[in-house]
């Protein structure tokens, strides 16, 4: 029988190990490798080429959102799972506009877990109960709907999605210059062409905008008030 390679990408490692071993318990599947973060799952991915890689939506140094256009790009016929502790209507449709065919709650039981696995393999979609109750109002074939973040957010490139991930995680202009091996002045004008966008115009209100759109975790908000 040949089995279904899975890649996980999830920063806590409790939870990308409890993963591991679910899925280890499944003739049907094997977990070729295990990212940390946005960037390691699509380097990882690119060499792997997975059948599905299992991607957690907010990670440090790259999102899932946007790791989810970069791994399909790259590798089209891999098929990405969304995670999320959140399952917000913005949280969801930003994971299927990025390419996702699947958005699982982190406390998805395991049966669910493996059953959404196969069913995307198979070239399905799969939701958690939850989100599949409501899910025809807010997928955009069936209802022609979006939200403000969704607009906005699709208006970004890749890199103003790395920019915004980094601006919003506290990173100043020369930090965000070093982890991208770009220069200051084009952080700057990505900044520029962000708060343009998103018609946002300062930090707190970016780093606002990348919590609502599940880019990166609530916990952030911390900082800010």
């Amino acid at each position: 029988m040949k089995r279904i390679t899975v890649l996980l990408a999830e920063d806590h490692m409790v939870v990308r190990e409890g993963f591991r071993k679910m899925l280890e318990l499944e003739d049907d599947f094997e977990v070729v490798g295990e990212a940390q973060d946005g960037r390691q799952a699509v380097a990882l991915a690119k060499k792997l080429r997975p059948a599905v890689v299992l991607m957690d939506i907010a990670m440090p140094l790259l999102n899932g959102l946007e790791a989810t256009r970069q791994v399909l790009k790259a590798v089209p016929t891999t098929k990405v799972l969304m995670l999320s502790a959140h399952s917000d209507d913005a949280y969801v449709k930003n994971a299927t506009d990025s390419g996702a065919v699947g958005f699982l709650l982190k406390q998805t039981s395991a049966h669910d877990v493996c059953r959404a696995i196969r069913e995307i393999q198979k070239g399905k979609t799969f939701f958690s109960p939850s989100i599949a109750r409501h899910f025809d109002r807010l997928n955009p074939q069936l209802s022609g709907r979006t939200g403000v973040s969704n607009q906005k957010i699709a208006q970004l490139t890749s890199r103003e999605m790395e920019v915004l991930q980094l601006v919003a995680e506290g990173k100043a202009n020369k930090e965000t210059a070093a982890e991208l091996g770009i220069g200051m002045k084009t952080v700057e004008k990505h900044r520029e062409h962000l708060m343009r966008k998103l018609d946002i115009h300062d930090t707190a209100g970016l780093t606002r905008y990348a919590i609502s759109a599940g880019i990166i975790e609530n916990s952030v908000q911390l900082t800010i008030v």
